[in-house]
């Protein structure tokens, strides 16, 4: 089911509305907060970019499609809003759905700006009409990789699931691991029980668990059982995909969900842009911003900054990419060549691993940052 149309209203002095697509996981199976906050980050910046005069005085209209974590979902919905005239898609969390939405707007010749996905290989081959926000999952998870091998961590064990993504993830792992002398085994988060896994990572004398796995189901019932288990007291459980970002895990899983390192893609500090939306995403979240959000909002600044420089023409659109520069919430944004990367790619995109604080699960405690 699509969700309705959102209008951002600046009164109509030059042409029709300019129409942007956006495709955000607001149902299950899909991550539904992080469908939430991206959506309000991009609300807000195309909220503003409406009450500044739109663009070249045209006013923007944004139609929202739930993916609900379907990459068939989403490439229908691209097809669609490219037949409703959208001059761009942006949008979307999970990597798989990105892929799909990206492989038909390139098809369609539709631009696409892709704000949280990560899978390296967002298309089939290079294209001039993708960029992304987010860094690729190759540089992330090295850093992750990094961290744990800082930690004295060499035998890592990867609850998983069957996923492109996941498999990805696990093969970055892997060769990271390997140069330093570790290793990664992989276990059946859906074939085994939460008990038979903790016991396959006692067998194994594994000193460190990834959660290579969907949120809630099946992350929560692993996690409540490794903390539960007196053998692996000692055992560092880990969710690089950012499952611990969100407040739903806190709701969840409480103290047992804190001391869980994940990467998050926000700087140190924010500077005066960001803190001004923060505070404004606040207020439309009720409660704290997650790093989706501010890719959500620089996704819509970044966009708008295109049109306006370029134009609503897909073809000039398209040909933005490389050419332009905006400041964003998270740093100055712009788009290059990446080496293995064949959209456009923002090198700059900041990195940390961070958890929650056992001592305050409400509080993150930044860890390493790259």
């Amino acid at each position: 089911m699509h969700t309705p149309s959102s209008l951002a209203s600046t009164p109509r002095t030059a042409g029709p509305p300019v129409l942007i697509g956006a495709l955000v996981p607001l149902s299950r199976p899909g991550w539904v907060e992080a469908g939430r906050h991206l959506l309000a980050g991009l609300e807000l910046a195309l909220h503003e970019a409406a009450e500044s005069g739109g663009i070249a005085g045209r006013p923007l209209e944004m139609t929202v499609r739930d993916t609900a974590a379907d990459p068939e979902r989403a490439a229908a919905a691209v097809e669609e809003l490219a037949g409703l005239g959208a001059a761009a898609v942006v949008g979307e969390y999970h990597s798989v759905v990105a892929r799909a939405a990206a492989t038909r707007a390139d098809a369609l010749g539709l631009p696409f700006l892709c704000s949280s996905a990560v899978l390296d290989a967002l298309t089939d081959g290079p294209t001039e009409r993708v960029a992304r926000l987010a860094p690729p999952q190759s540089r992330g998870w090295r850093t992750y990789a990094d961290f744990l091998l800082d930690a004295g961590h060499r035998r890592i064990a990867v609850a998983t699931q069957p996923s492109v993504y996941w498999a990805s993830g696990t093969r970055i792992l892997r060769d990271r691991l390997a140069e330093r002398g570790g290793s990664v085994m992989e276990l059946d988060a859906l074939g085994l029980s939460p008990t038979a896994l903790c016991d396959a990572l006692v067998a194994r004398r594994a000193t460190a668990l990834l959660l290579l796995v969907g949120h809630p189901e099946p992350a929560v019932p692993v996690v409540e059982a490794v903390r539960r288990d007196r053998r692996l007291a000692e055992v560092l459980i880990g969710a690089p995909a950012g499952q611990p970002e969100f407040t739903e895990w806190e709701a969840l899983l409480g103290a047992e969900g804190a001391g869980i390192p994940f990467l998050r893609y926000l700087p140190e500090r924010l500077g005066p842009l960001g803190t001004r939306v923060d505070a404004a995403l606040r207020g439309r979240l009720g409660g704290a911003p997650s790093f989706v959000a501010f890719e959500g909002y620089d996704t819509g600044i970044t966009l708008t900054e295109a049109l306006r420089s370029h134009g609503a023409d897909r073809v000039s659109l398209a040909g933005a990419w490389p050419r332009i520069a905006v400041d964003g919430t998270r740093g100055r944004i712009s788009f290059s060549r990446t080496p293995d990367i064949d959209v456009w790619q923002w090198d700059g995109a900041p990195v940390q691993v961070v958890d929650r604080d056992p001592a305050a699960p409400d509080r993150f405690r930044v860890l390493r940052t790259a």
